[in-house]
């Protein structure tokens, strides 16, 4: 790696730094709880540690490292609270996205969507349920035409990772949720506003239950 040059603000070096931690944790290459040694980092960036210390501490208000006294800084694990708390947030955003995307969508997106669901029980993988649930929930809502509120969408999704996610699909399986997903398509299907939107609250607000039930159960 080249040095690190004196026109360079640590500001600047730390960006690189800060995308691609925040990318390995979102991803679960770096998985909660594991530390972040700054001088493991700093010679892997080719920097000195101040960069480093930027680009943790950044990541720290954005929620996904925690500094721990004599312990240093490590991948932020989500509490229960927080899981749960991530979950009410997806009903309100997911249901305005979806009121709004209903009357855009389009016989092709319906037929996508019908598509992933005929493909969900293909291979008996939760990684892949988890996928394609990912991939039906965001066909239906992208034409809702709000960039901000899709963002907004997406970026609780980064928060709970991959490991959250995989848990969940693991707590909900696969029957319950197949059968309220084809529920809120055939709604759509139908321009029923109303009954879509109701369908997929429902839907998110009974998998939090389970999903609440589990961790405490695993917690006990």
């Amino acid at each position: 790696m080249p040095k690190q040059t004196l026109d360079k603000s640590s500001t600047s070096l730390s960006k690189p730094i800060y995308d691609a931690l925040k990318e390995d944790i979102i991803t679960g290459k770096l998985a909660a709880g594991k530390p972040l040694r700054q001088d493991e980092i700093a010679k892997e960036h080719g920097v000195s540690k101040v960069p480093v210390r930027e680009a943790l501490l950044k990541l720290e208000s954005d929620g996904f490292v925690v500094f721990r006294k004599n312990c240093g800084a490590t991948v932020r694990e989500l509490s229960i609270a927080e899981i749960l708390h991530l979950m009410d947030i997806r009903v309100a955003l997911e249901c305005k996205a979806l009121e709004l995307a209903i009357p855009n969508l389009i016989q092709a997106d319906l037929v996508e969507a019908k598509r992933i669901l005929d493909e969900y029980t293909d291979e008996d993988n939760l990684s892949y349920w988890s996928k394609m649930n990912q991939r039906f929930h965001h066909l239906l809502y992208e034409p809702c035409g709000n960039v901000q509120l899709l963002e907004m969408i997406a970026e609780v999704q980064r928060k709970m990772g991959p490991t959250i996610r995989l848990l969940v699909t693991e707590t909900t399986g696969l029957t319950r949720p197949q059968a309220e997903h084809r529920d809120i398509l055939s709604a759509c299907e139908a321009n029923n506003v109303a009954l879509g939107v109701e369908l997929l609250k429902q839907h998110i607000e009974t998998t939090k239950k389970e999903t609440a039930a589990m961790l405490r159960r695993r917690d006990q």
